[in-house]
């Protein structure tokens, strides 16, 4: 069991591993301007924020998450990982 605020172990080890390939669809890209601004945000938030209905919601954070984008940080929360596309330069 994971306590909240904790991640497990299968999830600090997505974590590390940010897919740089990953290419977003134009419904995960919502999601992840969403992400970026609050940092943590639940599918209710998302929805809220985004209008998207709560499957195509579910789908885009499970396919970020599996990219390593986002990190499940307990049951309904999520957080914005990194996203590769973004530079410092």
């Amino acid at each position: 069991m994971v306590t909240p605020g904790k991640l497990s172990q299968n999830d600090v080890s997505r974590s590390d591993m940010v897919n740089e390939e990953y290419e977003p669809t134009d419904t995960e890209e919502q999601v992840l301007a969403v992400m970026r601004e609050e940092w943590r945000a639940n599918p209710y938030l998302i929805r809220e924020e985004t209008g998207l209905g709560k499957g195509t919601i579910n789908t885009a954070l499970s396919n970020l998450r599996a990219a390593g984008w986002i990190r499940r940080v307990t049951r309904g929360l999520y957080e914005f990982v990194d996203d590769p596309r973004d530079t410092d330069d």
